[in-house]
């Protein structure tokens, strides 16, 4: 059992909550039953596994944790209530070919809430990608990954530049609506940052542009509802 602060399992665990650390190592944390069992459930090996030696939990496919004393485990949570289980994944074993018929390419989406909705949406309306431009939140960051509630193991996330075509810019007002466009086989739907929306170069390189049609006191969407009705459209009528 892991008494000492020091180990350097538990030292790992606390270097991954620096976004620097984890594009460096190539590793993130999973905190908690539910998204260590995600990826489990996917297939993903963990690297390493902690577990409360006081509140052992048992997943199928998880052998070989490391049971660790509850304070220490509890000292490396970035959760309200410490976690029975904590996992360190590779991000090179996540899926990221972004290949499936639609799909979410974000720029500038820089709030990791937002970031793990869109991933978790992905999953539910797919199957569907999301890419992410630079700028974006990182979706294996601790708050994207709770948002995403383990869909960060089913759904590829790749770079924004390598999101197929055809695109489709979502933009506020001035625009068709987007129920009325047609809408192919396979479609890329091009979301900004609310405040400040697609850049104009951005928008340009898209072949389309297209709104949802908003109340005329309202002055945007949550780029997580927009992503969502703009997938829902797409599977609607692909049937």
């Amino acid at each position: 059992m892991i008494t000492s602060a020091s180990n350097p399992r538990l030292k790992l665990v606390r270097k991954l909550a620096s976004g620097r650390q984890r594009a460096k190592l190539g590793l993130f944390v999973c905190e908690g039953e539910d998204l260590v069992a995600a990826g489990l459930a996917a297939g993903v090996r963990p690297v390493e596994a902690l577990m409360d030696a006081e509140r052992p939990v048992e997943l199928e496919g998880l052998g070989g944790a490391e049971e660790v004393e509850p304070g220490l485990l509890a000292e490396l949570s970035s959760l309200a209530h410490p976690p029975r289980v904590v996992a360190v994944f590779r991000r090179a074993d996540l899926p990221a070919e972004l290949d499936a018929p639609t799909g979410l390419a974000l720029w500038h989406v820089g709030d990791p809430g937002n970031v793990g909705t869109l991933i978790r949406t992905a999953d539910a309306l797919g199957p569907a990608f999301v890419a992410l431009s630079a700028g974006c939140a990182d979706p294996t960051s601790p708050k994207a990954l709770r948002a995403s509630m383990g869909a960060v193991f089913r759904v590829a996330t790749g770079s924004f530049d390598e999101a197929p075509g055809p695109r489709i810019g979502l933009v506020p007002r001035g625009s068709p609506a987007l129920a009325g466009i047609e809408l192919g086989g396979r479609a890329t739907f091009v979301l900004g940052a609310e405040r400040v929306g697609l850049p104009d170069d951005i928008a340009a390189s898209c072949e389309l542009l297209a709104s949802i049609p908003l109340a005329d006191e309202a002055e945007s969407l949550n780029v997580a509802a927009a992503g969502a009705i703009a997938l829902y459209e797409h599977t609607r009528r692909r049937g």
